[in-house]
């Protein structure tokens, strides 16, 4: 079947970036942000005792309006992320932004309203029928409004927070537009590529001196523009800090835990078990590199794809096809739901010049339709971050009808369903292979999951703890920064590189990503505990959708430790359930050593 690589963004928004439906969308936004306000100054929480269904339609109402900013957002971002050189959709989006801001400062007088309430009010309140699916939700505002200031205040760091975390994450994407990679070809030909269609470049596949080139033209390339770089990462993370200390948090870490519902304990748990299994990783690098030809890989191998076996030059029509078929044999709502998508353009994938670099997904809680941004280039890769993404679109399939504070899942069981849809794609790429040669290279292709998520990112993770750690004292220089990160990198992996990535501080969007800090780490839980999932699957397989399923629309319902212990019958803080996880990996390792050791 064939299925177009451009999405459609006109059944959002008609028109384009000048959209009189969006225009109109925001004027109406503006009106319900009015009247909502004018309802919350009268609710004087310490001395009445809300109506039911007085509260009901304000809690109803301040979904509406989220939902309605998410709406345009996605729009906007979307078709910024398509036209990276159109300069009209970051003014828009400062207007957008505005329109949150004025959300997030009615949001917390409600959260402060909530902790007004006795417990037997807000109790009564949230058993109400009406609210019974947010009582979660609610009940954990209410905790966040214990630590909020006044409400001048929290005003007021909203406010600057419009020129202070978004202005300086929207900055970098403003600098990373500007980025150009020259790039020699096989005929000599240099041509000059966005930062997205370089990334991309690396992960293909190409002679190695041609591959290095490429690298040190990439690194030069974010090291030219270190200066303003370091600028940004320095600012947003000052302004995180500022924010941090007016609320009496001192530990830069707690933020990023609460988001991500989870405890301390399990963070440490996961990641002592990453490091414990870290010399497997490296015995499989060592081995790459001799297929390489090399004695030790450099940064820019890691991804490089291996060449041994004759991989069928897949399109995008073949490519979506394959994703549909494997997932319909886990689960028929899955397959549907990615045909689905598909056949309705959601996702865009083409590969043209003046698009930004990465992949995303972001869910449409008003059309309940997802969008997939990604380049597609016929790599396994691409077919792997095509599963992924459609992943996440299930997810938000099959939390639509909730409301839509109960959709607010964390980012570290964000990445469950993606990961668990990875996992599907992978594993029938490597059955299907006809020869041993084949299937070795397509194992290796496979392999860049546990790498990143147990290498790379905890080196990211690693940065990310001395970098915060050090601005707490001062501006951070983009020598230091560089210092930062080529050491994080080397303990990551064991010194086991010939060469590192010193301005990867610079490339990766992650650490410039204004409402997410530490976006890094859940990357690393959601891929074990999603195979812990796929182990079930594979051998629980009567009414695995059904369970699974459950699991996905309890994500924003209950805490990361709550949901494992009641969907999985596991304890997060213990080792075992991160050991049964690597055992997987451990398995794939071995059948790629196995494989590769008579081509030594």
């Amino acid at each position: 079947m064939h299925y177009s690589e451009t999405w459609d963004l006109d059944s959002i928004f008609a028109g384009g970036i000048d959209s009189p439906a969006l225009t109109a969308k925001m004027s109406t936004i503006k009106q319900q942000l009015t009247t909502t306000a004018d309802t919350l100054v009268h609710w004087r929480a310490a001395a009445d005792t809300p109506d039911a269904d007085w509260f009901t339609q304000l809690v109803n109402s301040l979904q509406a309006i989220q939902a309605g900013i998410d709406q345009a957002t996605v729009f906007v971002v979307a078709y910024q992320s398509a036209h990276a050189d159109d300069t009209k959709a970051a003014p828009l989006l400062n207007q957008i932004y505005q329109l949150d801001n004025q959300l997030n400062n009615l949001l917390t007088r409600f959260k402060k309203q909530l902790v007004k309430l006795d417990q037997a009010t807000f109790d009564t309140l949230v058993q109400q029928p009406a609210l019974q699916a947010i009582a979660f939700n609610l009940t954990e505002m209410r905790q966040q409004g214990l630590a909020l200031l006044d409400d001048d205040t929290e005003a007021l760091i909203n406010d600057l927070a419009l020129d202070g975390f978004q202005g300086w994450s929207d900055h970098y994407d403003t600098l990373v537009s500007q980025i150009q990679v020259p790039y020699t070809d096989e005929n000599g030909i240099t041509q000059q590529l966005s930062a997205g269609q370089a990334q991309n470049m690396l992960a293909a596949a190409m002679p190695n001196a041609q591959r290095a080139e490429l690298m040190r033209n990439w690194e030069h390339a974010w090291e030219t523009h270190a200066a303003p770089f370091a600028d940004t990462l320095n600012h947003l993370a000052g302004f995180r800090l500022a924010n941090y200390r007016a609320h009496g948090t001192t530990n830069f870490l707690q933020k990023p835990l609460e988001l991500n519902r989870m405890s301390q304990a399990t963070l440490d748990t996961m990641y002592q078990v990453v490091a414990d299994s870290k010399d497997i990783l490296l015995s499989y690098l060592k081995r790459k590199a001799q297929l390489l030809g090399k004695d030790q890989l450099d940064w820019q191998d890691i991804e490089a794809p291996l060449t041994l076996g004759q991989l069928p030059n897949q399109t995008y029509d073949q490519a979506a096809d394959f994703v549909i078929n494997n997932f319909r044999q886990f689960s028929p709502k899955m397959g549907a739901l990615a045909q689905h998508a598909l056949e309705h353009r959601w996702v865009e994938a083409e590969n043209r010049p003046n698009k930004r670099p990465g992949g995303y997904m972001e869910n449409l809680p008003e059309t309940h339709e997802s969008r997939i941004f990604m380049t597609f280039t016929g790599s396994p890769n691409d077919t792997a971050t095509l599963a992924h993404e459609l992943g996440h679109a299930f997810h938000g399939s099959v939390i639509q009808d909730l409301p839509l504070w109960r959709q607010d899942y964390a980012m570290n069981v964000a990445e469950t369903a993606s990961t668990f849809a990875e996992l599907i794609v992978a594993d029938a790429s490597v059955k299907a292979a006809d020869d041993a040669k084949t299937k070795l290279t397509l194992l290796d292709a496979k392999m860049q999951n546990p790498l990143a998520m147990f290498l790379d990112i905890r080196a990211r993770f690693l940065f990310e703890t001395r970098f915060y750690t050090a601005r707490q004292h001062g501006i951070v220089t983009p020598d230091t920064l560089s210092d930062l990160m080529l050491t994080a990198q080397k303990d990551a992996y064991g010194n086991a590189l010939n060469t590192y990535h010193p301005m990867f501080w610079a490339s990766k969007l992650h650490f410039y990503i204004d409402d997410v800090p530490f976006y890094n780490f859940p990357y690393t839980f959601g891929y074990l505990f999603s195979l812990g999932i796929y182990a079930q699957a594979k051998t629980q397989s009567d009414y695995f959708e059904d369970r699974y399923i459950a699991l996905l629309r309890d994500t924003a319902n209950m805490s990361t430790e709550a949901l494992a212990a009641n969907h999985l019958g596991v304890d997060l803080t213990k080792p075992a359930f991160w050991q049964a996880g690597v055992a997987l990996i451990k398995r794939d390792i071995n059948e790629f050593m196995a494989l590769s050791a008579p081509l030594i």
